[in-house]
């Protein structure tokens, strides 16, 4: 097939416009493409089955997710870097070794080129090839370097187990070895319940002297790892955990002030990174919307209660949605300004996404808002 000339509107290097044209004409089908590459990938090697959970359906949305994050950012090293090199570490924790990426590019490139092949040509596949090859060495090199700090996964025992309501539970665990972390940060969690099957959960305290690790977990529908948390895990029990990630952290080279925003569950990230403030004693100003549907949301209502009485430069505010007296958009725009504040994001995708607009509209540029990758928890959270 000949190679076609960029139009003018595609930017980019020439891999970049061959590998995004790809993307755009698999679009309709993804969940096709991901079925046939994970068929593909099982059928050549069946041993590899064993490293993925049963039920396949969140795995292949990360595939695509992954597909369509290189695509994006294909001309934009740090940031593609910086992604890919969490993607591999991640990996660890699957039984993931520096020989299996080979096959699963053969594979990947097989489903493209069925699925994309109206637009595939010799050209289209050495771009495929080239950039999975960098990919692909990117990650080997930060699973290399990582495996000389930390190991792959940690065991944890759980300590406490307390029931807030009947969806959610505050679990402190023990990890088995020293695992260090930032306030802001989230893990992944395997239970022995559903092995091979990792939800992302935020910490919900600053790093402790005990070494000890809290998490909020709300039970969701068809939720294998949160229900299994909620209503069947238990003191003595132990859970696995991956490497910490996440790059909501506060910034302590600044003195700027902290607007913080969090819904249901996403309240555990802002609590640490209260924390973290109060431990460095820098006295900023630290501001607090704790968003819930209901009475019954604002769960942990009273511990940030009772850090507001013991730290005069936090302001804590509770923003429920069926009493409507305020809605968080109006709440953000009447207690304002904010120009001299970052703001930090954390719940439910559709919270983080209408905060994002709601902090633009009001004059907070993307620069000073900080939140974790929306798509990445929301695939994450079940």
């Amino acid at each position: 097939m000949p190679q076609r000339v960029a139009s003018a509107g595609e930017e980019g290097s020439s891999d970049a416009v061959l590998i995004r044209r790809t993307m755009a004409e698999i679009g309709p089908v993804a969940d096709k493409v991901t079925s046939y590459f994970y068929a593909l990938l099982f059928v050549r090697r069946p041993d590899l089955r064993a490293l993925f959970p049963p039920a396949m359906d969140i795995q292949r949305d990360r595939l695509l997710k992954a597909l369509l994050t290189t695509a994006e950012h294909l001309d934009n090293t740090p940031v593609l870097v910086d992604y890919l090199r969490n993607l591999g570490r991640g990996h660890r924790k699957y039984g993931t070794l520096a020989e299996h990426y080979p096959i699963v590019g053969e594979c990947m490139i097989g489903a493209l080129s069925t699925y994309a092949a109206t637009v595939w040509s010799p050209e289209t596949e050495a771009a495929w090839v080239r950039a999975y090859t960098t990919m692909s060495q990117v990650m080997i090199d930060a699973v290399a370097a990582d495996e000389l700090r930390s190991p792959a996964w940690w065991h944890a025992e759980i300590v406490t187990h307390d029931l807030r309501t009947p969806d959610v539970a505050i679990l402190t665990v023990r990890p088995n070895q020293p695992y260090p972390f930032l306030a802001g940060q989230y893990t992944s969690v395997e239970t022995p319940w559903w092995p091979r099957v990792w939800r992302h959960y935020s910490f919900a305290s600053a790093p402790r002297s005990d070494g000890l690790l809290t998490f909020h977990v709300k039970a969701v529908p068809a939720g294998w790892v949160s229900n299994a948390l909620v209503r069947r895990a238990r003191p003595g029990d132990v859970i696995r955990l991956g490497p910490p990630t996440g790059s909501m952290t506060v910034d302590h080279t600044s003195d700027s002030g902290l607007l913080c925003l969090g819904g249901g569950t996403g309240i555990a990230p802002i609590k640490a990174l209260v924390e973290d403030v109060a431990e460095r004693g820098a006295r900023r100003p630290v501001e607090v919307f704790y968003a819930a549907r209901t009475d019954h949301g604002l769960y942990d209502i009273d511990t940030l209660l009772r850090l507001q009485q013991s730290h005069p430069w936090l302001a804590v505010r509770a923003v429920i949605d069926q009493q409507a007296r305020l809605r968080l958009p109006d709440a953000l725009r009447d207690y304002g300004p904010w120009n001299e504040y970052d703001a930090y994001l954390s719940g439910p995708p559709g919270m983080i996404r209408s905060g994002i607009d709601t902090l633009r509209d009001i004059g907070i540029p993307s620069s000073r808002i900080r939140h974790d990758a929306v798509e990445e928890l929301f695939l994450a959270t079940s």
